[in-house]
């Protein structure tokens, strides 16, 4: 199931967390970013992965956009809810509240923009300060079909990636390549942190809520597992 909620920023006052805009109750809901500088398709990528075609006629994000999809990762049904914010430095202000609370992000560069690669590590502190230290986030060098234009190296990414504990991946939001699996694989990540302990969706400002009553209940302990479960807020 997919949803997709352009021009978001008139709401910025109301979905702060986790947005409640269909009955599905999935195993867990996650709050991922797509961020970045404009003009690397941050919004193409969002459109991709919902849409699974490519947005034509994409202009600048106002503010924030939203998207979610229900994927299959690992056998459980995950729930991401996506927050593209907008990479203009004059929305950065109202963009950065939205960092609160995200599980994952998707951090964007264009491959044929310098500029744009350079402008990476301030980005990532931005996460990693407002949203959490613990942020799972995956760089994606976009555009991955302009590949005769490009400014900024595989190589070069990489070195970046594993300096900062990144996972790393190139993209195309134009044909959709590796766009699925950049975002299956950063929520694959935070499934395999919540299951080693790394991460725990009852911690405020996690980012990961369950939808699934039963599975917070197994991961209680027995002294807790009384307590009736709460509704799904899904």
């Amino acid at each position: 199931m997919v949803s997709w909620f352009p021009s978001f920023a008139l709401y910025h006052s109301l979905h702060m967390g986790f947005p409640d805009f269909d009955s599905t109750c999935p195993d867990f809901l996650f709050k991922f970013l797509v961020i970045g500088s404009a003009g690397t398709g941050k919004s193409c990528l969002l459109h991709q992965f919902i849409e699974n075609k490519f947005k034509q006629d994409s202009n600048h994000t106002i503010g924030v956009e939203f998207g979610s999809r229900v994927v299959n990762v690992g056998g459980k049904t995950v729930k991401l809810q996506i927050w593209d914010t907008a990479g203009q430095e004059r929305f950065r202000s109202v963009t950065r509240s939205y960092y609160r609370g995200a599980a994952g992000a998707l951090l964007v560069y264009d491959i044929t923009s310098r500029e744009t690669y350079n402008s990476l590590a301030a980005w990532l502190t931005d996460a990693r300060t407002l949203a959490s230290p613990n942020i799972v986030v995956i760089l994606c060098g976009n555009k991955k079909d302009l590949d005769p234009e490009r400014e900024v190296t595989f190589l070069e990414a990489s070195r970046f990636a594993q300096e900062n504990e990144l996972m790393f991946l190139e993209t195309s939001a134009l044909t959709g390549e590796n766009v699925e699996e950049a975002f299956l694989k950063c929520a694959r990540t935070i499934l395999n942190k919540i299951d080693s302990g790394e991460l725990d969706p009852e911690r405020m400002g996690s980012g990961i809520q369950y939808g699934d009553a039963s599975l917070r209940q197994l991961r209680q302990p027995r002294s807790a597992q009384a307590v009736a479960p709460q509704p799904c807020g899904c």
